[in-house]
C-alpha cells in the first residue's frame, strides 16, 4: 500500500485544480484501492485560486457578488473571506471564458478589469484589511485602468487601499512594457494580432505614466507588473507587494508536509511545457517533490516535452490526457472521464518493479 499525493493545478478551462484532484483520484482508486490517496489541489493564483484556498481554509466565508465582466455584461464572481483577510481572483471578473466567444482582436482591446476592482471594493465593504488578489487567466490587457475605474478612480483607490495591506499573488515576473511585457507576451493569447499589440503597448505606455504621475510609484519596470495584463501593474502603484501565488496556496495546503509524507506525487495541468519547468505551478510541486526524492508523474491535456527534457527535471513519467482519449475533442469534451481513465491506467505501473527511475520506460 502506498500514500500518493494528488496536486495538480487547474486544466485550462476543461478542469478546475479541484476537479482535476478529484478526477485523479477517483482513476487512480480503481486500481488500486488500497492506497491512500491525499488531495490537495494547487494553484498560482490564476483560475482556481479561491476554490482552492476555500478547499483549505475550513474557517473561511464565499461571499458571491455581481460585477462588470471583461466586455460589460454582468457576470457572477465569488471571493473569500478568512477573518479580515480577503482572497479575490481576477480570474473570477475577468477571465478568458467569461469572454463568452472565443478571443479575438476585438475582445482583445475591448476587455478590461473593472470587475477586478469591484470586486476588491466588495471585499472593502465588510471590512477586509488584508486583501490578497490571485493574478492569471485575465482576458484583458488594460494595465488594471479598469480595475482603478471600479475602486472609483485612481485617488479614491488610493485613500480606499490607505491602511490596506495589498498583495499581488503571481508567480509572473514580466514587466508591464517592452518586448517582455504584457501585450507583447501575453496580447496574442488573448487574441491580439501584430497591430493590436501594438495598440496595446501604446495604451498601457500612457497608463503607466498615469499611474506613476498619480502615486509616485514607477512601476513599470517592476517585475509582475505584466501579470494578469498589467492588473499586477495598478496594484503594485497602489501598494501592493508581490509575493508567489503557488507560494501562499502551498503554505495553506501544507504542501511540503505532504510531500514528505508521500510515495508518489502526481500533478498535472492543461499542457505541460518548458514553461512548466520555469515557474509554473506543476513545475513547482515537481520540483519541490524531487528535491526530497519523491517519483513525481505529470498528468496534462497535452505533453510537448520530450522525455529527456522531464527526465533532467526530476520526473519519472509524463502523461497526455489528449493521446490516452484518442483525440483533443474527446479530451476536451470528457476531460474529467478521460483523465480518471488516464489515472487508472498508469496506477496499474505502480509501484514500479525495479525502481521509480525505470518506471518512465513501462
Amino acid at each position: 500500500m502506498s500514500q500518493i499525493l494528488v496536486a495538480p493545478d487547474s486544466f485550462g478551462d476543461t478542469l478546475t485544480a479541484t476537479e482535476a484532484a478529484s478526477a485523479i483520484a477517483e482513476g487512480w482508486g480503481r486500481t488500486r484501492p488500497g492506497d491512500t490517496v491525499i488531495l490537495s489541489p494547487q494553484s498560482d493564483g490564476g483560475p482556481g485560486f479561491v476554490d482552492v484556498l476555500a478547499t483549505q481554509l475550513t474557517s473561511a466565508r464565499r461571499h458571491a457578488v455581481r460585477v462588470r465582466g471583461p466586455l460589460d455584461e454582468e457576470v457572477d464572481a465569488e471571493w473569500l473571506a478568512d477573518g479580515t483577510t480577503a482572497y479575490v481572483e481576477c480570474a473570477q471578473a475577468c477571465g478568458l471564458p467569461l469572454l463568452g466567444q472565443s478571443p479575438s482582436v476585438d475582445t482583445a482591446w475591448r476587455a478590461h478589469s473593472t470587475g477586478v476592482g469591484q470586486l476588491i471594493a466588495a471585499a472593502l465593504d465588510t471590512g477586509a484589511t488584508r486583501i490578497v488578489v490571485g493574478l492569471g487567466g485575465s482576458s484583458c490587457t488594460d494595465g488594471g485602468a479598469g480595475l482603478v475605474e471600479g475602486l472609483g478612480g485612481l485617488e479614491r483607490a488610493q485613500h480606499r487601499l490607505a491602511t490596506t495591506e495589498l498583495v499581488a499573488a503571481s508567480d509572473v515576473e514580466h514587466p508591464l512594457l517592452g518586448s517582455s511585457g504584457a501585450a507583447a507576451v501575453f496580447g496574442p493569447q488573448k487574441g491580439a494580432d501584430r497591430d493590436t499589440v501594438t495598440r496595446l503597448e501604446a495604451r498601457l505606455t500612457e497608463w503607466a505614466a498615469v499611474l506613476e504621475a498619480g502615486t509616485g510609484r514607477f512601476v513599470r519596470d517592476f517585475a509582475g507588473a505584466g501579470a494578469a495584463g498589467g492588473i499586477g501593474a495598478a496594484l503594485l502603484a497602489l501598494g501592493a507587494r508581490r509575493a508567489s501565488g503557488a507560494r501562499i496556496v502551498a503554505e495553506h495546503t501544507g504542501l511540503d508536509a505532504a510531500v514528505e509524507r508521500a510515495d508518489l506525487v502526481i500533478t498535472g495541468e492543461g499542457k505541460f511545457d518548458d514553461q512548466t519547468l520555469h515557474g509554473k505551478v506543476a513545475g513547482a510541486v515537481a520540483a519541490r517533490a524531487t528535491t526530497s526524492g519523491i517519483p513525481v508523474l505529470v498528468l496534462a491535456g497535452q505533453v510537448a516535452l520530450a522525455r529527456a527534457e522531464y527526465e533532467r527535471a526530476g520526473i519519472a513519467r509524463a502523461e497526455s490526457i489528449t493521446r490516452f482519449a484518442g483525440s483533443v475533442q474527446r479530451a476536451m469534451d470528457d476531460a474529467a472521464g478521460q483523465l480518471a481513465g488516464l489515472a487508472a491506467h498508469i496506477a496499474r505501473d505502480w509501484p514500479p518493479r525495479q525502481s521509480p527511475d525505470s518506471w518512465a520506460q513501462m
